[in-house]
């Protein structure tokens, strides 16, 4: 199984159980569905409710009846499967990125290391854990071939 981070479980809603993630997965329509399984604290939750509230993802879990029974996970980590998630061809998680190679104009600079969050817009590669590249530089990504074409800036790398 190949966990992905989801998001964190901040608080409850309710006394019946429901749970409020803030997340900022780039995919939520396709991990957040009922019947998917999510994991806090390394125990596997079955989804059987979604909503959004207030910018907060609202999850009712599949046996939690009440409060008490899932309280104590406040503060966790969410994770997803990722092979539970369907993604389009065109579509990618920044996790597919680690180990691609860089290429300006067909000349090897290195390999994604790694990837940052500046801000909820904003991101950047990491490259060779040393050298940092906004992703709108990004002009291809070939994941087959792991490779990723930038648009090429004088002194960028």
């Amino acid at each position: 199984m190949n966990k992905i981070y989801l998001g964190k479980y901040v608080n409850t809603h309710g006394i019946k159980g429901e749970i409020r993630i803030k997340s900022d997965f780039k995919y939520k329509n396709k991990a957040f569905l009922v019947g998917n399984t999510i994991y806090i604290n390394e125990k596997s939750f079955v989804i059987t409710s979604y909503r959004v509230h207030k910018g907060y993802d609202m999850v009712i879990l599949d046996g939690i009846r009440d409060i008490n029974d899932i309280e104590y996970l406040k503060g966790s980590l969410v994770f997803i499967d990722k092979d539970n998630i369907n993604l389009n061809s065109d579509e990618y998680l920044d996790e597919d990125l680690l180990d691609c190679k860089v290429y300006v104009n067909n000349n090897l600079k290195g390999v994604v290391t790694g990837y940052e969050y500046l801000n909820k817009n904003k991101k950047i590669l990491v490259i060779d854990k040393v050298k940092m590249i906004p992703f709108e530089l990004i002009k291809n990504i070939d994941l087959k071939k792991k490779r990723i074409d930038i648009e090429g800036v004088d002194g960028l790398l």
